[in-house]
């Protein structure tokens, strides 16, 4: 019998309007008591109820009804996040996205579509696959659109496309007491009003929840070609990453590997040929002669900074496989150390730091004694580490958090972010404060507190609280 708190009073009401996609299940609330990278210290805690909506009538309503008890909601999608951005607060509900999967309008002429925010990235290109269009934003997994804005993702594509920030033309949002927002159209430009969309991008679902996505669609490229090769020093790859820039090069995806994530996705992904030494990945997009020119013009900047192996492919399989090996990275980690936890890391500098970062941040991980591969978006000065942690080492997670720590503030002192993709949630908000001025963080908290007065969504995540 449901009792009298307040997620039990507003699951009272939610009962006959959702039925069963109301559930008190204690499986599907430890599924979404957590994302996929940083977790509470407390495992235990685990939302009151989860709700699976379907439209975002569902979601209005649901919310309505939670602002009224004063019931906390945490938005939870492809439950991909890295940075406890979906960690639940006590009494609250799990408001679960996955089953607004349509995709409700592609416009070729106007290289447009809407869709709900559980579609993922797979669903609409593989919707798209006849049409000679795709959604390029690409970070891994199988993350949600509203998940995608909800963090501002971007990924391996970010270098030419941008991030999803670039890519999202409106949004429609339930705000905190229910009111379904519209923002933006399908125009590639507007100059009336503040800019509601980008403001919710990236909101980490503390301002609204995200229920369906505009999005700008791009042409498949004429042709492609991926090049892969390899270098004796890890400086050597990022200064031919630097380099690449620089001249001007259309490279569509530049991704970097050290030799430690080399050596376990060659064997997580059976990559033969291959070295265990710091690797770069290309691709190359444009008409097929344009491409070839490229290509040439990338293998001579390889060759000057050492680079070796250097392999180029343009068909479909062959370039599809090496990117796979790329995005698997993650689980290829996990993988080389069974048993162990990893926690990702995440920052961004100017691309002309971002030699001095890598190597810097090598340092620090040999100073650490823990095995931490490195993979980077070196395209626009982002690189990820995960940094591995034994099983029975009780001081080995308290180091990999000073690693991980130190990482950000080197980040930080060369003018860069604490996050160039992944967001904040819990686990990066102490370097708001270093980031951004008291000034820039009063103005966060009070667009919070206009739009959700209650704080009951996602409540404590992104902006830190201002201090007694």
């Amino acid at each position: 019998m449901i009792g009298s708190s307040a997620a039990e009073r507003a699951a009272r009401r939610l009962t006959p309007l959702f039925g069963d996609r109301l559930t008190a299940n204690a499986t599907v609330r430890k599924h979404h008591a957590h994302g996929e990278g940083w977790r509470h210290p407390d495992q235990t805690l685990l939302p009151a109820y989860v709700l699976f909506a379907r439209t975002t009538q569902d979601v209005s309503d649901a919310l309505k009804i939670c602002h009224e008890e004063n019931v906390p909601v945490i938005p939870f999608g492809g439950g991909t996040s890295l940075e406890g951005q979906l960690t639940p607060v006590p009494e609250c509900i799990s408001l679960d996205l996955s089953m607004m999967t349509d995709i409700l309008d592609v416009s070729t002429e106007n290289l447009t579509c809407r869709v709900q925010a559980g579609v993922t990235r797979q669903d609409l290109n593989l919707h798209l696959r006849t049409q000679g269009l795709f959604f390029p934003v690409d970070p891994g997994g199988e993350a949600t659109f509203g998940g995608m804005c909800a963090t501002r993702a971007s990924g391996t594509g970010a270098m030419r496309y941008g991030t999803m920030r670039a890519n999202v033309l409106g949004l429609t949002a339930v705000l905190a007491d229910g009111r379904i927002l519209h923002t933006g159209g399908a125009v590639r430009k507007a100059a009336t009003g503040y800019d509601l969309t980008g403001l919710l991008i990236g909101s980490e679902g503390t301002l609204a929840v995200l229920t369906e996505v505009q999005a700008q669609l791009h042409p498949i490229p004429e042709a492609v070609g991926a090049a892969v090769c390899q270098f004796p020093t890890l400086a050597s790859a990022v200064e031919t990453a630097v380099l690449v820039i620089q001249c001007g090069l259309t490279v569509g995806r530049m991704e970097l590997l050290d030799d430690i994530q080399m050596d376990a996705c060659i064997q997580y992904s059976h990559l033969e040929g291959y070295e265990a030494l710091p690797t770069m990945f290309f691709e190359l997009t444009g008409s097929p002669a344009s491409v070839a020119e490229q290509e040439a013009v990338l293998r001579d900047l390889v060759e000057g900074q050492g680079g070796q192996s250097f392999r180029w492919a343009t068909a479909t399989e062959e370039r599809n496989s090496l990117w796979k090996a790329r995005h698997d990275a993650f689980w290829a980690c996990m993988a080389y150390r069974p048993g162990y936890k990893g926690i990702t890391t995440d920052a961004i500098v100017p691309i002309a730091a971002l030699t001095e970062l890598m190597t810097g941040a090598r340092s620090d991980i040999d100073a650490s004694g823990l095995l931490a591969p490195i993979v980077g978006h070196v395209g626009d000065g982002n690189f990820h580490t995960v940094i591995l942690i034994p099983p029975n080492d009780a001081d080995a997670e308290k180091r990999a958090l000073e690693l991980d720590h130190k990482i950000i503030r080197r980040a930080l002192s060369l003018g860069g972010s604490a996050s160039g993709e992944h967001g904040i949630g819990l686990a990066k908000q102490l370097f708001m404060t270093e980031e951004h001025d008291p000034a820039a963080l009063s103005v966060m908290r009070a667009i919070k507190t206009a739009l959700d007065p209650k704080n009951i969504l996602n409540p404590g995540k992104l902006v830190p609280a201002d201090a007694p």
